[in-house]
């Protein structure tokens, strides 16, 4: 297999590479990078060729609620989060040494390990589109919401979910945790974190409960998808969602694309383990800011960069 972007040795032991989830998406992503630049018009032709229809013109025009659509969103912040990488490392060479890690929130991974020669670009992107109408589907058959929870630690969160019958979908950074289940269970526990002293809770805009036991339909559906999936083992490490410790295998990784469909995201646990690992510049490759905000939080002296359109991908390391 090709690999996506061509990683040289030695390995720069204090660089990640991180690629954010759902969420990020926002009409007129990636417009500016395929105006400029060939590679990105040829990955955005190629989906568009994959997926037999024009996602570019999601990306670029929108209309919204047909990007915000979960089988739409996908592989549209994974094909913008791809054409970054790969003219930044057009222009910056430098990119190309290989960095310790690569790391993806919940659909961030596969982006990272296409980056990490794990899996080529067409595959990520079929594979991805499955899984939005999956868990799109999955979502209208198991219908759930999803709310941010600030101010509480993870133990107070896990008894108020066992309490309301919710589950805890997303552990983005200390005191920032997203539950999901239910409406009724969710609304039950978005007033029990507020009488535990919970400084604020939000209702999110989802389709459906994701990474949550809801999902289930969407993670069994996903079996075959990835066991017939072309793969190879990654030339990086990459920290896997479920575990927040490195995978190195595909066996290791096909297991981890299924389970991580509806089990939580440790976010923080896979930031908190970058920092020990040594990692001090974090290279956030898509449309937005999240992930490199969280980090910038949690580990204060880090050097967070992102490379979210035509104007930030000639990267200064």
């Amino acid at each position: 297999m090709q690999p996506f972007i061509a990683l040289e040795e030695p390995v720069q032991p204090d660089r990640a590479f991180v690629f954010p989830g759902q969420g990020a998406q926002a009409v007129g992503m990636g417009k500016d990078l395929y105006a400029e630049y060939a590679s990105a018009r040829e990955l955005y032709d190629r989906a568009d060729e994959i997926l037999g229809f024009k996602l570019s013109r999601l990306c670029f025009e929108g209309p919204e609620d047909e990007l915000q659509q979960t089988r739409n969103s996908q592989p549209a912040i994974a094909v913008t989060s791809l054409a970054l990488l790969k003219v930044a490392t057009e222009l910056n060479p430098n990119l190309l040494r290989k960095p310790a890690f690569v790391a993806g929130h919940s659909l961030g991974e596969y982006p990272a390990l296409v980056a990490a020669g794990t899996l080529a670009f067409d595959e990520a992107i079929r594979l991805l589109r499955t899984r939005g109408e999956l868990m799109q589907a999955a979502g209208d058959k198991n219908p759930g919401i999803m709310a941010a929870v600030l101010g509480l630690d993870v133990p107070d969160c896990e008894e108020v979910c066992r309490e309301a019958g919710a589950e805890i979908c997303t552990l983005n950074a200390p005191g920032q945790i997203v539950i999901g289940g239910r409406r009724e269970a969710v609304v039950r526990a978005l007033d029990y974190a507020k009488a535990r002293g919970a400084v604020k809770v939000i209702p999110l805009s989802t389709s459906g409960a994701f990474h949550s036991s809801l999902m289930r339909p969407a993670a069994d559906g996903m079996v075959q998808p990835i066991a017939t999936a072309a793969m190879s083992d990654p030339v990086v490490p990459v920290v896997a969602n479920c575990t927040a410790t490195p995978v190195h295998h595909e066996l290791e990784i096909r297991h981890e694309l299924v389970d991580q469909v509806c089990r939580p995201v440790q976010w923080s646990r896979t930031v908190e383990f970058l920092g020990s690992q040594g990692v001090e510049t974090f290279i956030e490759f898509g449309p937005g800011r999240v992930l490199t905000a969280i980090i910038k939080r949690m580990l204060r002296k880090s050097n967070c960069i992102n490379v979210n359109d035509a104007a930030s991908v000639n990267v200064s390391l």
